[in-house]
């Protein structure tokens, strides 16, 4: 008889709010933690964490992301005649990001630096990572819904299987949409591509937020992460649905 148990926990520290206040906070940060086990005739065992973090000042308006993925799978081999079970790690991924918008006269206009590292042992690359500059702007942000975006020339640096180098210049776009759907509810769509002669990296992020009780929500995410250039076998495009806990720390 196949048995599972899904268990999701949070990560806490630090003060107090709600989900989802309107009111601008000088400093806002969510963490999200879920595992899922499985037993029986699959044995499963993942975990996802992640990070996020917003800071407006009267002159920047900075964000920081951290998210993580691990999968380990128990497979039957068969080694001489006898079937021999094996545990096998099948995604190992980490991600962390950091945008500083810097505001002009006008403070829905800003000016950004962007730097980012990925780690993904199951990809074509070792490791990619990028640096950007470029314009930034706050197209409008209610009580309801917000949208930005940013655009502007950056570089690139990745390791690739065979430990060669893949760097170049690339362009980078983004964009960040919220619509608070009701008090207790809210979805989040983020876009971003950079596009470069060795390789076109895109990344995207469709979520949907239920507020539980206070700062404890739940969560129900796609994820889409894309490469053009792979080694042969590998997938260009991975995506990965996940039902998270989220706690606002402040």
């Amino acid at each position: 008889m196949k048995k599972q148990l899904i268990f999701a926990s949070v990560l806490s520290a630090l003060a107090t709010s709600t989900a989802f206040a309107a009111d601008e906070k000088a400093l806002t940060m969510d963490g999200e933690f879920g595992f899922i086990f499985t037993s029986g005739n699959t044995e499963t065992t993942s975990g996802s964490a992640g990070l996020s973090a917003k800071q407006e000042l009267e002159e920047w308006s900075n964000e920081y992301k951290f998210t993580a993925l691990y999968k380990k799978d128990t497979v039957e081999n068969v080694v001489d005649g006898e079937t021999i079970e094996e545990e096998q790690t099948s995604a190992q991924k980490f991600f962390a990001s950091a945008q500083g918008n810097y505001k002009l006269e006008n403070p829905n206009h800003r000016l950004f630096g962007f730097a980012s590292y990925e780690d993904d042992r199951f990809s074509s690359y070792k490791y990619q990572s990028t640096i950007a500059a470029g314009w930034n702007q706050k197209v409008w942000e209610d009580e309801t819904s917000s949208f930005d975006y940013s655009v502007g020339p950056g570089y690139s640096y990745a390791k690739d299987l065979n430990d060669e180098s893949v760097s170049g210049l690339i362009i980078r776009g983004a964009v960040n949409y919220k619509w608070n759907i009701s008090e207790t509810a809210r979805f989040t769509q983020t876009f971003s591509t950079e596009i470069g002669d060795e390789n076109t990296k895109s990344r995207a992020e469709s979520a949907l937020s239920a507020q539980i009780a206070g700062g404890l929500s739940m969560k129900l995410s796609l994820k889409f992460d894309h490469n053009t250039d792979v080694a042969v076998g590998v997938e260009k495009l991975d995506t990965e649905t996940a039902v998270t806990l989220v706690y606002s720390f402040f």
